[in-house]
Order: structure tokens, then C-alpha cells, then sequence
């Protein structure tokens, strides 16, 4: 068994496989400052309590892209699973090029998804990862990764909007029954959602646009991904655990 671990800016997704099947996943936030051994029995305790044998997972890979988590929890994965993890970065063999100016400047969890979103459905292929920020990365047919965009996320939106404002409260990311909002609540909701509707479709659009890709497949991923994915056509597939098969695939080309 393969144990895959995502370390975002908000939470750290978990996955545990047996060979291509992904048998459960689990999120740890990440802002809480942890020591090895913490983070070494959180793991076996979600493990056990899914009845997933520690001691049958025999590999293990990370693709963080929080620094100051790395040691703690590289720590944990060899004192508790037993394995030597491999980590995500240069060096690693993806199976694509990065074809911009500087690739170490493409985050790990990018190319984990690239990775993923090419080897299951090829390319030309748009990837848009929702989580603290949304991505949209342009893989083209012959594997060359060409093209970053990046925007602020939802909950970063959202969170600018009630910290940053005396009056505004925290609120529920949903999209409200209707985009013609008479009262706090639903007014931010509507903004926050079809904005980040109308963002997405925009930016999809103009990428076409600009590539000549009319028919590029539009796959998304991450937290909020299917809230967006729901509300759109300019989106064509949804996949929850795209992030934790780019890094399968990754194990399988390095072990």
C-alpha cells in the first residue's frame, strides 16, 4: 500500500492506496504547529480507526508546498510508517516538461496535478486547482506544462472581506437561491460565488482564445472545485482526487 500526502496552506490531504484503488482519505489542518510525534500518531490513529494496517504500507510521497511542516512531518512518516518518503520536487521524473522560464517556480502541488490530468485524459488539458488559491495550468499535447495562471482563492476572498471590513460577518461559502441579494449574508455570497463563476469562465475563455484550443478539456480539482464545477459548462470534468493520483502516478515513475 502507498500512503500519499498533499500539503496545502490550509490542510493536508491524506490518502491511502492499494495499488490504483484509493482506499479513504483524510485532512489535517495545516496552521497548527505540530511535532513529529504528533503527527506520527494522528496518522496511525485515522489509519486504525479505518481498520488500514500501518504496517502494510510499504511506500510513501509528499508534495508540500509549506516548508516550515516538512521536517516534522517527513520525520513522522519514517518513524511511524516506515518508509522513506519521496518528495515531490526537482529532480523527480513527471513524464512532462515544464516549458517555462524558470520551472522551479512551479509549486509541487501544480505539477502533481499536471502529472495526473495529462496521464488520465492526455493533453491539450486546462487544470483548475480551487483550493486556497485558484490555479489554471495548460498542459499542452505533447506534455510541455507552458502555461500559470493564478488567482486569490475563495476562502481568501471571503476572509479579506470580513477581516478587512468593520461591519461584514463571517459567513458560509455557498451560492445563495439568486444573485439579486437585499441582505448581508446573501449579498456576499452572491459576490464571492458568481464572481468566482464569472472569473473562471473568463479566464477559461480567453485561454482558448488565445491558444486556439476550442475543444481543450477543462478538468478541476480542490476543495471548493465542485461548487464551481456545478455551476459552469465551462468546466468539463470534476475529479475530488485528482492531487492524490498525480501523486500515485509519481510514486509508481520514481519508487
Amino acid at each position: 500500500m502507498l500512503l500519499a500526502l498533499d500539503v496545502g496552506n490550509t490542510n493536508i490531504t491524506m490518502g491511502v492506496y492499494d495499488k490504483e484503488k484509493l482506499l479513504n482519505t483524510y485532512r489535517i489542518t495545516t496552521k497548527i504547529p505540530r511535532t513529529s510525534d504528533e503527527y506520527g500518531i494522528l496518522i496511525m490513529e485515522l489509519l486504525r480507526d479505518d481498520n488500514i494496517d500501518p504496517g502494510k504500507i510499504k511506500g510513501s510521497i509528499i508534495a508540500s508546498v509549506v516548508p516550515a511542516v516538512m521536517h516534522s512531518l517527513i520525520s513522522a512518516v519514517i518513524k511511524y510508517v516506515k518508509t522513506n518518503p519521496i518528495i515531490v520536487g526537482p529532480g523527480i521524473k513527471t513524464g512532462i516538461r515544464i516549458d517555462t522560464p524558470n520551472p522551479k517556480e512551479i509549486g509541487p502541488d501544480r505539477i502533481v496535478d499536471a502529472v495526473a490530468a495529462y496521464e488520465k485524459y492526455g493533453g491539450p488539458i486546462l487544470v483548475l486547482d480551487f483550493g486556497t488559491a485558484t490555479t489554471y495550468d495548460l498542459v499542452e499535447k505533447d506534455g510541455r506544462f507552458t502555461v500559470g495562471i493564478t488567482a486569490p482563492g475563495i476562502r481568501i476572498s471571503a476572509k479579506a472581506l470580513w477581516e478587512d471590513t468593520a461591519k461584514l460577518p463571517e459567513i458560509e461559502i455557498v451560492k445563495p437561491k439568486s444573485i439579486l441579494a437585499n441582505e448581508t449574508i446573501s449579498s456576499m455570497q452572491a459576490g464571492l460565488m458568481y464572481g468566482q463563476i464569472g472569473q473562471t469562465e473568463y479566464i477559461i475563455k480567453q485561454v482558448k482564445k488565445e491558444t486556439g484550443y476550442k475543444d481543450l478539456k477543462v478538468v478541476a480539482t480542490g476543495g471548493l472545485g465542485r461548487l464551481i464545477a456545478n455551476e459552469t459548462k465551462a468546466i468539463d470534468e470534476y475529479s475530488a482526487q485528482l492531487t492524490l493520483d498525480g501523486l500515485r502516478i509519481l510514486y509508481d515513475k520514481n519508487r
